[in-house]
């Protein structure tokens, strides 16, 4: 193979020609891996090669050892640690290490990609010790372009993910650190060079916490970095402050000293930079303040209630930057660029994010220098200062006391609900935003009879206004209606939505069917759709029957599209469409309940059509299964006569560990048909708990499952009673297995967030299986069991980490487990210390809702009854 040669059609204008030189590097990987990458290497290594042959070569080597998948991945890093030789090995490698001495330093990165690659391979492994002083050296004594190359690879070796790599790349912290600061300082006469060490340095400063404690290193460290700051060199410039931000992250507690001599006034001139990148860097500098302080706040006052007394510093940068940061911020909103596409984040934009933060950690703080803001600009004629008024009026809606927002927000609504009129489309677009934002989170200040008419036909019609103005005008009428939905007033036929909801349901409707609508749009008004069904009076449920037979004939229409698909677009289109109108019909079920009867053999027939003829990896089959589950639970028994159709498609999603979300909602709804069903679900339990004990098993699919099919162990236990009887020992053993789990000191919180839901899983499975076997009066056959049982609540009384349906949970369990054995035969177990112990803790629980202290107590009478019986 003329490697040169398949090298350059890789990069031919020409697809056919293209796509065979790809299939032929891919063939040479997979048959000839060793002579693949040594020839490659060399190809990147000659110096005399066209630049784009040696990046394509470095691109080619960086895919043959790296790729995104995991287990693909452990596949090429095997390949290479057993089927490579040594000697050629060393001859890659010495061909990589080469290349970062290109002048052209595009080659010299496309080496840094693939040395990079290996080092995770290789560090951890100790495989390739003389990697990190070379690379240093380099940066020491190489020529400029060698310099720029090696501390983009010591950049992408840093910020590489792997764990195992990390950790091994503790042992070069010193070794980096002098590389990337010596690149890094204000002599180093090259900006190239100086912002390729800024990059690196940004990347590393997770490995040098041992040198952030030594007061001289770090001190050193933060003045290169200031320096940084002053570089003619906005690239240097904008290096620099993303370096700060991840400082500030990492080192809140060594920043006070720093925040006094010079961060503030940087960050504050920085902020004011005319190049974009570093201003927005330079705010973002204060958005990693605020999520800091908020963070640490929220922590301090967990831990101050629970007892400790040791808490975290916390040094109010925020609070004390106030009047300097936020005029600086509300200046900033007034950068709009009215050509900017909906997700490109600019300095504006920045700005408008930082101002949210503060507000969330101030508070009240700013509100008056933002009301003089908005006060001083809501009337100007220059659109950019109006825009910026209504905006940062939005953005303080979160944080300060609603008592405090109230008044502020009475009086704007209607200046606010005025401008959804004005002749900018960006200042009506902000105030349809700040509309939404009032709803969210001030929605009591919003009177049903002084704000809402207006405010409603504001709404709606934007809604026939731009596309991008009809998506906000959705989300703010998502928030409207769960501020006047069913749960936010008093249970009654009418609610303040009603004598809206037939006009709501049309213009939604005809904004899903503009011809200008995007895919955004039409999902967004769906889900708007949606939330007026959920939130409406139950005096509308004859529309909501009329909008079923709407939705319905939308769904059935979209089988015929199906045959017309010429593109990926329209693939996309249809299934997102098909995706709202099943969420949409799942929210029309859940209202109607028992109601949606007539209408349960067409919607079954209309989804089982859409499920036969789905593509693979499609995400359809998720929002069918949200509406099965809400049918099933509508229905109840009388859902029984779709299993036989219906049942193939769980299995095969229950099956699919690709797909885990898809996987995950089968879970849930073979919990959900077992709960309907009842005993109907028996001639297919094999099946499913083959499936389920599969997943149980899977390294494929996240453990965040496992608490999930657990529960419906004890779900398809209830439905089959006795019959569950024939699982019981398998699944015991599981439920014993799986209560070994346990948390210390050392935990972190993701895995103890697990623990709680996985304990929570477990009580849910035993108290559906103690209820089963006592109500097939097999009660008997849970003895073996019984002492794990009450070890496993002996566990949960003496662990602190409880959460209310834990506990609930295991007042059930405790309660059903005597109920079970009415005659004292597991009598003993009861009259532990504990126990009684563990009911009184729950039941004087304040927190705790009337459901679970309910429960409580009736644990405690049959415990009590048990404890009676005769020793």
């Amino acid at each position: 193979m003329n490697v040169s040669e398949v090298l350059a059609n890789t990069l031919s204008p020409d697809a056919a020609v293209r796509d065979a030189a790809e299939k032929q590097l891919s063939t040479a990987s997979e048959t000839h891996f060793q002579d693949y990458l040594h020839m490659l290497s060399a190809e990147m290594a000659k110096a005399d090669a066209p630049q784009q042959i040696r990046i394509a070569a470095g691109l080619a080597l960086k895919n043959a050892v790296s790729v995104r998948d995991r287990t693909r991945l452990a596949e090429l890093q095997t390949k290479w640690l057993t089927t490579v030789d040594p000697a050629i090995k060393v001859q890659i490698k010495a061909n990589a290490l080469q290349t970062l001495q290109a002048e052209n330093v595009r080659a010299g990165t496309s080496a840094a990609q693939f040395i990079a690659a290996l080092a995770t391979i290789e560090l951890p492994r100790n495989e390739w010790p003389e990697l990190m002083p070379a690379l240093v050296r380099n940066v020491g004594e190489g020529s400029d372009s060698l310099k720029q190359s090696s501390l983009t690879t010591i950049g992408y070796i840093a910020e590489s993910e792997d764990a195992d790599l990390r950790e091994s790349l503790s042992q070069h912290s010193n070794a980096i650190l002098t590389a990337v600061v010596q690149g890094a300082r204000k002599e180093e006469t090259n900006n190239d060079v100086r912002h390729a060490a800024m990059v690196a340095l940004g990347d590393s400063l997770e490995f040098v916490r041992t040198n952030f404690e030594n007061d001289g290193e770090r001190n050193y460290i933060m003045q290169v970095i200031c320096e940084a700051t002053q570089s003619p060199d906005s690239r240097i410039q904008a290096a620099a402050f993303g370096c700060l931000n991840r400082i500030m992250s990492l080192y809140y507690d060594k920043m006070k000293f720093y925040m006094e001599k010079a961060l503030f006034g940087l960050t504050i001139v920085g902020m004011g930079r005319e190049e974009d990148e570093v201003a927005k860097l330079a705010i973002e500098f204060w958005c990693t303040v605020c999520e800091e302080e908020i963070n640490i706040a929220e922590e301090n006052e967990s831990m101050a209630a629970e007892g400790v007394t040791e808490l975290r510093p916390f040094f109010n940068f925020a609070g004390i930057a106030t009047r300097e940061v936020v005029p600086v911020l509300l200046e900033l909103l007034t950068k709009q660029d009215e050509d900017a596409a909906d997700d490109e984040y600019n300095t504006a934009r920045a700005a408008y994010q930082c101002l949210s933060l503060y507000a969330l950690c101030v508070g009240g703080m700013l509100i008056s220098d933002v009301l003089q803001f908005v006060e001083g600009n809501i009337r100007s004629e220059d659109w950019h200062k109006r825009d910026a008024a209504v905006s940062a009026f939005g953005a303080i809606m979160e944080g300060p006391e609603l008592k405090v927002l109230d008044p502020l927000v009475k009086q704007a609504l209607p200046v606010l609900i005025t401008m959804m009129d004005d002749q900018v489309l960006m200042v009506k677009d902000s105030a349809a935003y700040t509309l939404g934002k009032i709803c969210e989170q001030c929605g009591s200040a919003i009177d049903p009879q002084l704000h809402l008419p207006s405010l409603i036909q504001a709404l709606f019609s934007g809604l026939k206004d731009s596309p991008r103005m009809a998506s906000s005008c959705c989300w703010a009428l998502m928030n409207l209606a769960d501020r006047f939905g069913r749960d936010a007033t008093e249970i009654g036929e009418e609610n303040a939505l009603s004598k809206y909801f037939k006009d709501s349901v049309s213009a939604l409707l005809q904004t899903t069917e503009r011809a200008d609508a995007d895919n955004q749009l039409r999902t967004a008004s769906y889900e708007v759709l949606s939330s007026f069904v959920s939130n409406v009076g139950d005096d509308e449920m004859a529309s909501v029957a009329q909008l079923c037979n709407v939705i319905l004939e939308r769904l059935e229409k979209t089988i015929e599209l199906r045959s017309q698909i010429v593109s990926a677009d329209d693939r996309n289109t249809l299934e997102e469409m098909q995706t709202s109108l099943a969420v949409v019909m799942a929210t029309i079920t859940l209202r109607l309940d028992k109601e949606i009867k007539p209408q349960a053999d067409r919607i079954m027939q209309v989804l089982l059509h859409i499920l036969n003829n789905l593509p693979p990896n499609s995400s359809v089959p998720d929002a069918i299964f949200g509406t099965v589950g809400a049918l099933a639970n509508a229905l109840e028994e009388d859902f029984s006569k779709y299993m036989e159709a219906f049942v193939p498609f769980i299995y095969a999603a229950l099956a699919n560990q690709e797909e885990q979300q898809l996987c995950h909602m089968a879970i849930g709804l073979t919990s959900d048909i077992a709960r309907s069903i009842g005993e109907n679900i028996a001639p297919f339990c094999d099946h499913f708990m083959n499936h389920l004990l599969n997943n149980l098993q899977s390294n494929t699919l996240s453990q965040q499952f496992k608490p999930a099919i657990l529960q419906c162990f004890g779900d398809i236990a209830q439905a089959i009673c006795g019959h569950f009887e024939k699982y019981l020992d398998v699944v015991m053993g599981v439920l014993q297995q799986a209560s070994g789990i346990s948390v210390n000191s050392e935990t972190n919180y993701e895995m103890l967030e697990y623990v709680i839901a996985l304990r929570e899983g477990i009580m849910d499975a035993y108290g559906g299986i103690i209820i089963a076997m006592r109500s097939g009066n097999k009660a008997n056959v849970l003895a073996p069991h019984i002492q794990h049982i009450f070890g496993f609540l002996s566990v949960i009384n003496s662990d602190h980490n409880k959460t209310e349906p834990l506990m609930r949970s295991a007042m059930g369990v405790m309660g059903d487990l005597a109920d079970a054995f009415p005659n004292g035969d597991i009598a003993q177990y009861f009259r532990a210390d504990w126990i009684m112990s563990m009911i009184r803790e729950v039941r004087s629980n304040r927190e705790y809702s009337g459901r679970t202290i309910d429960t409580a107590r009736w644990a405690r009478e049959l415990v009590k009854r048990q404890q009676q019986h005769a020793a």
